[in-house]
């Protein structure tokens, strides 16, 4: 029906009224000739008027009816420019370019292009899925929605607890294609740019300094107390008892005591912090300060009714380090093993030398028990900042909760490693990896 609607049109009076209109325009110059000719016989060879009439109007109509007919233009629909599907080569390389995975979707949250980390950090995605087969959040999704209708661009975190807990933060903003965008109406944008953030590390770190502030605090606060109650005690009930005087100006002491190891713990902590980024490269023989580790130890070891075992070779092991700071790395490990796997009656100091697969040859150090072990869960933990799996035991032993962390960071100081293997029942084994100092000299000349 729409089509014969539209003949009726073309066909209709009107039209037939803009087509004679339009003809006569065509034919207006010869037109004007004819009339101006017939005036002018009118006016010097006295050609009656009613004749000149007829005769203008037979030359309108004749030269209306001879002019070829010209269809009526009519205004063609315009065609919409529509949105790219894909984005252009320049788009997708400076999206390859940045750290963060990064995804380029269409207005419907189709993916049409992700960068190369996001294989790296979250899995492989194709151009071509929805976005929403990747990142299910709703409250992510319904941001990519409103930017996708073009609203303002948008920043949304949310958190994964399968397989491990993890927390993220998206940008979300349009991309503009100016070639496209041209005559093109609407405010949905032409692709959406999604920038993912990990800020599971961040976060981690964030909360470790929290509890750290809080752990010291605590730490501090509870000598402090009992010594605050001790001291009024003795201003006050026990001011003339000479046998409870000594007995709390010796927890006194003890309290003291603590605090002041937390302190020099703290400090030191803070300075092996300070000059984490400065490898030492001194040469260590680890033989001979392995040696002293153990005879500084032995009194302690007898106290607890443990033998302190030595498996170390003749020759030096050398390596480019802190003399000082590696004693305290094996000082840590070995009166822990002392306190806390004593009950096994021995400790075994060892340092070999490892080349593995072809590589670097390097020096590992092992301290080992024969105590109760440490269960499963707390290994990841232990090196943390105050930090105790028995929290009584290690208060008793006048642990600070600092040993392990002064280990950990000292260890990256120096490029090393430590490895914690561990069976309740069965004992610990504490090694650590060290590049020895051939392998090191070879690095640095080359």
């Amino acid at each position: 029906m729409s089509g014969v609607d539209d003949q009726m049109g073309r066909n209709g009076p009107d039209n037939e009224v803009k087509q004679f209109a339009r003809r006569l325009f065509d034919a207006r110059w010869p037109v004007l000739t004819a009339i101006a000719v017939l005036a002018a016989a009118v006016f010097t060879a006295g050609l009656p008027l009613g004749f000149a009439a007829t005769g203008a109007a037979l030359v309108v109509l004749s030269a209306a009816m001879l002019q070829p007919r010209r269809p009526v233009e009519t205004a063609a629909p315009k065609e919409e420019k529509r949105s790219p599907v894909w984005p252009s080569t320049s788009m997708k390389s400076v999206v390859e370019a940045l750290p963060q995975p990064c995804f380029i979707t269409d207005g419907r949250g189709i993916v049409r292009y992700a960068n190369a980390a996001v294989d790296q950090e979250l899995g492989a995605v194709r151009p071509g899925d929805p976005l929403s087969f990747k990142l299910r959040m709703p409250s992510f999704l319904e941001a990519l929605d409103r930017v996708a209708a073009g609203k303002p661009a948008e920043r949304i975190r949310w958190s994964e607890k399968v397989p491990t807990e993890r927390l993220f933060e998206a940008y979300i903003t349009s991309l503009e294609v100016p070639s496209a965008r041209r005559g093109r109406a609407g405010p949905h944008p032409d692709f959406v740019l999604v920038v993912v953030h990990d800020l599971t590390e961040q976060h981690r770190l964030e909360r470790m300094r929290a509890d750290f502030v809080a752990n010291a605090s605590h730490e501090l606060r509870t000598p402090l107390a009992s010594l605050t109650g001790f001291i009024d005690t003795l201003q006050g009930p026990a001011k003339d008892d000479p046998n409870a005087r000594e007995r709390f100006l010796g927890i006194m002491r003890d309290q003291a005591g603590r605090m002041a190891r937390l302190i020099d713990d703290l400090l030191s902590l803070s300075r092996i912090e300070m000059r984490a980024h400065v490898r030492p490269t001194d040469p260590v023989d680890m033989t001979a300060a392995l040696t002293h580790v153990a005879d500084a130890l032995t009194p302690l070891a007898e106290e607890n009714g443990v033998v302190i075992e030595k498996e170390l070779p003749a020759d030096p092991l050398i390596v480019r380090g802190d003399r000082d700071e590696l004693v305290q790395v094996f000082e840590n490990l070995t009166e822990n093993a002392i306190k806390y796997g004593g009950s096994g009656g021995r400790v075994r100091i060892g340092a070999r030398r490892v080349r593995e697969n072809g590589g670097p040859e390097r020096i590992a150090v092992s301290v080992r028990d024969w105590g109760q072990g440490i269960a499963e869960e707390h290994v990841p933990r232990l090196t943390e900042r105050f930090y105790r799996v028995d929290v009584v035991t290690s208060r008793e032993q006048k642990g600070t909760g600092l040993g392990l962390a002064i280990v950990k960071h000292i260890l990256a100081r120096h490029r090393g490693r430590l490895a914690v293997e561990s069976e309740p029942g069965e004992g610990s084994t504490f090694t650590v990896w060290l590049d020895s100092g051939e392998s090191v000299a070879k690095d640095s000349n080359e």
